[in-house]
């Protein structure tokens, strides 16, 4: 009965571990990082698997950081919320002090091992907490602007793997950036519409007019069309060795059209179906871009 017990309660604590820390997404983010490296590097034969193995472990660190600190700030607002009431700390199976100490170790783990890499991969790391946990979150209740701000931390990752892979902060990494920043408005104005009854509950400003209408679904479309130019950038050869071929580039161009056509059927349709098809395409474009750079860089 013991060994059984402790069994379930070694579960629990893994299952809740990866609540707190919401392992999906910061896999998905630690994939992005991953990607920015593998843009960094100049070649295969300098592949350094210890920086990568710290990279991607870091990364998790200040990802399931920022959930983490996100999640005991919102404690009371998570309740009412169907999406959110089951997470460890508002179903009360994690104290707000067991989370605090969970985040806080996580940062300081992030922080060091992003530091071992370079000092610049450990500032942007730890400029994306402090945005994401003392400005983003406080601003969701506030304003709709909260989804700009929130921008900011969400495309860090990105560029995290160029900076951790050269040690520079320069146009590639700034053209980095400025993809997956365009890229979060479409992603989270998705999720704001089909959730936004949820959202409502808790009295969080996800979507940019207020409402589910013509005006959100507009900017959603406008946005996506700034994904699209920034994401060709590559191509034009003025982004360093950051570069793309045309047949590459054809690739990146097919892959907007993509997200665009559900960007457009939202807004002709305006339902919650449609905005979490968008949501789901949102997902595979940004992944399937990564890899297409990747591919276009070693295989060319």
């Amino acid at each position: 009965m013991n060994a059984t017990q402790n069994t379930f309660s070694l579960k629990s604590i893994y299952i809740d571990f990866r609540e707190i820390t919401k392992a999906r997404l910061a896999i998905s983010v630690v994939f992005s990082s991953i990607a920015g490296f593998m843009l960094g590097i100049y070649d295969l034969h300098s592949l350094d698997w210890m920086v990568l193995l710290k990279l991607a472990i870091g990364g998790y660190c200040m990802v399931g950081a920022s959930n983490a600190f996100n999640q005991v700030i919102e404690k009371d607002l998570d309740a009412l919320m169907d999406r959110t009431k089951n997470r460890p700390v508002p179903a009360g199976r994690m104290s707000q002090a067991t989370a605090l100490i969970i985040a806080s170790l996580l940062t300081v783990v992030g922080i060091a091992l992003l530091y071992t890499i370079n000092p610049k991969t450990a500032m942007f790391g730890a400029v994306s907490i402090f945005l994401y946990t003392s400005v983003y979150t406080p601003l969701k209740t506030m304003t709709s602007l909260s989804v700009f701000v929130g921008a900011f931390p969400g495309a860090i990752p990105f560029m995290l793997g160029w900076v951790a892979a050269t040690g520079e902060f320069g146009i590639e990494a700034g053209t980095l950036f400025l993809i997956q920043f365009f890229w979060q408005f479409p992603h989270f104005w998705a999720i704001g519409w089909f959730l936004y009854e949820d959202y409502e509950k808790a009295g969080f400003f996800m979507l940019p007019t207020g409402k589910k209408d013509k005006g959100t679904a507009l900017q959603i479309i406008l946005y996506t069309v700034w994904l699209i130019l920034a994401s060709l950038l590559p191509v034009l050869g003025y982004t360093g060795r950051l570069y793309m071929t045309p047949i590459a580039a054809i690739v990146v161009f097919l892959l907007g059209l993509w997200m665009l056509f559900y960007a457009v059927r939202l807004y002709k349709l305006r339902t919650a179906k449609a905005a979490r098809t968008l949501m789901l395409v949102s997902v595979s474009y940004i992944t399937l871009l990564q890899l297409v750079y990747i591919f276009d860089k070693f295989l060319r």
